[in-house]
């Protein structure tokens, strides 16, 4: 963790680029400044030799810079990687439609871990070694409450939460090509937010959507309050 002139490291010193992160701690208003931050948090990686990725909240950017910022942050060898939507919910709604039955289990033993990292890479494209790399250490999973689904007998989906500033984080939530469009997902979801909400009470749900899953959070009461431009070197 380190904080620059503008700038917030958030770093694993790992190989999988999207967990060597920086993101910006607060509004830009001039493509100066903007340029400013970009090479703080290039030359704090490049210091180290690592991967990285920029988690750029375009609302912060003042609209002339924000027009010409995927060019600036480019020109440091990155590239757009995807827009997520942030989003958030004050109260979940209820399903729109029965779920369907699947057993959920916490991430607590090598064999959940292993299909947690397993589905992972599979979902987002990346090789099992760079998640294991990240999820292969016990004190992840102190903060981290992760969650497998399973149905008949096999681990289909997850769900990962955080919680912290008042709110709680979805992240990693994920389903097997095979097995999408069943509803396992939500399913996997709803449980952990249960599980979380009897622990800790009730409070506001965020997240980052991919375009495949905005339509589901939507109807779940989550409305987008922000646009994350994620770029990845």
């Amino acid at each position: 963790m380190r904080e620059l002139h503008g700038v917030s490291i958030a770093s694993a010193g790992v190989t999988f680029q999207m967990f060597n992160a920086a993101f910006l701690s607060g509004p830009v208003e001039s493509e100066a400044e903007l340029k400013q931050r970009i090479l703080l948090a290039n030359l704090h990686f490049n210091a180290r030799g690592q991967e990285w990725a920029y988690w750029v909240c375009e609302d912060w950017i003042d609209p002339h810079a924000r027009k010409r910022s995927r060019r600036l942050i480019e020109q440091q060898g990155l590239r757009l990687s995807t827009g997520l939507p942030g989003m958030i919910a004050e109260r979940v709604l209820p399903p729109v439609k029965p779920l369907p039955r699947i057993e959920v289990r916490r991430v607590r033993d090598t064999v959940t871990r292993n299909a947690f990292c397993e589905i992972g890479s599979t979902c987002f494209h990346v090789p099992l070694s760079w998640f294991r790399e990240v999820f292969d250490n016990d004190a992840v999973w102190e903060c981290f409450a992760s969650y497998v689904g399973y149905a008949d007998g096999e681990p289909v989906s997850t769900t990962a939460m955080v919680q912290g500033g008042g709110a709680i984080g979805f992240y990693n939530v994920a389903t097997l090509p095979g097995s999408r469009r069943c509803g396992y997902g939500e399913a996997v979801m709803r449980h952990a937010l249960a599980e979380s909400q009897r622990e800790l009470g009730t409070m506001p749900v965020v997240l980052q959507s991919t375009p495949a899953g905005l339509h589901l959070y939507e109807r779940m009461g989550f409305r987008t309050v922000a646009r994350v431009a994620v770029y990845a070197s």
